[in-house]
Formats: structure tokens, sequence, C-alpha cells
């Protein structure tokens, strides 16, 4: 079982940065691929961003793009979502993924480990 632990969420206004990251427990294996959903209270999850393993290919949703930027950390399975100008839109339960094997990036049940997720409110 692999262990998915976010951090970096918090209270920000509008036009703010802030930085997420995720660690995965397992630091034997360095081939899983990740990504990053968010779901806003009452609305379904909404994929973020993914980031193959080798970190040679991202994709991005499309109300993030040009705004949030994903990286692979120095640590084998640590990602890291850069996330600039945010919009109250923005406000959710940001959920770090993770799966050896992905064919559709953007279904979550893609995904085989969840992070617990962390709070992101940006403030108008």
């Amino acid at each position: 079982q692999v262990r998915l632990v976010e951090s970096g969420g918090g209270l920000v206004q509008a036009g703010a940065s802030l930085r997420l990251s995720c660690a995965a427990s397992d630091r034997t294996s360095s081939n899983y691929h990740m990504g990053w959903f968010r779901q806003a209270p009452g609305k379904e999850y909404e994929f973020v961003t993914f980031i193959t393993w080798k970190g040679n290919t991202v994709y991005y949703g499309d109300s993030v793009k040009g705004r949030f930027t994903v990286s692979r950390g120095a640590v084998p399975n640590t990602i890291a979502l850069q996330m600039n100008n945010l919009k109250p839109d923005d406000t959710a339960v940001y959920y770090c993924a993770a799966s050896q094997i992905v064919d559709v990036v953007q279904n979550p049940g893609q995904y085989d480990y969840w992070g617990q997720g962390t709070q992101v409110t940006v403030s108008s």
C-alpha cells in the first residue's frame, strides 16, 4: 500500500500564490505517475494536472492552464504544484493521486492511491 501525503494548502487572497507538495511513501519504486484533482463543496472531482513518472509529459485542466505548474521533486515519487494568480473558483480540497498505469489522466478512477487532501481557500 502506498500512502500519499499532501501539504501546503491554506487561505489566500485572490491573485496570490500557493505551492502544494505531495510525497508518496514508496521510495523504492519510482515509476508512479502522479496527478492532482480538486473537489469543491457539492461538486465532482475536477482534474487539475498530471505528470508522468519520468516527468517528461504533463497535462493540465483547462481552468488552470497558464496559472498552475506541476513538477517532479528530486526525491522519487514527490511532486509539487505551483499555483499562481489564484481565483476564488480555485477554492477546493486538493488531492494528490498516483498510479503505475494511467490510460485516461482526467479520470479519477484510473488512480490507485490517494492522499487525504489539503484545503485551498481563495478569498475575493
